[in-house]
């Protein structure tokens, strides 16, 4: 495994982490300034109304597992082929969960850090 393979596993856990501890400025610094993310049903959206949707979530309690099916990286570029198992436990303890398959496209930025710029996210709620 090679270091950028190793740096986009890290990421992925630690935007996992961060998510679970409720760490939304770490989410946010693990993405482009361009990103867009892509959801069953809905328009694509940016880092704004990503930021937005999650400050909605700030008193869930989420979890998730991550399972790395397959990276390819292809210069500064990437994908990330990855199913995901999440629970968030809201306000009154209802708990919602999701999983299913996201297919990501990473970026090598200029400070050397890759970035998640395109996510199609097609996880499904699961009783």
């Amino acid at each position: 495994m090679n270091d950028d393979e190793l740096a986009i596993r890290q990421l992925v856990e630690t935007w996992m982490a961060a998510t679970k501890a409720g760490d939304l400025p770490t989410v946010l610094d693990l993405m482009s300034e361009d990103v867009i993310f892509m959801t069953p049903g809905a328009e694509p959206f940016g880092k704004a109304a990503f930021a937005a949707a999650s400050e909605s979530m700030r008193n869930a309690r989420i979890d998730g597992r991550s399972d790395i099916r397959e990276i390819q990286i292809l210069g500064d570029w990437a994908y990330l082929r990855n199913h995901i198992e999440m629970s968030a436990t809201l306000d009154g303890g209802k708990v919602m969960r999701r999983s299913g398959y996201t297919l990501t496209i990473l970026r090598k930025e200029p400070d050397g850090r890759w970035r998640l710029a395109r996510d199609a996210n097609l996880l499904t709620d699961q009783k």
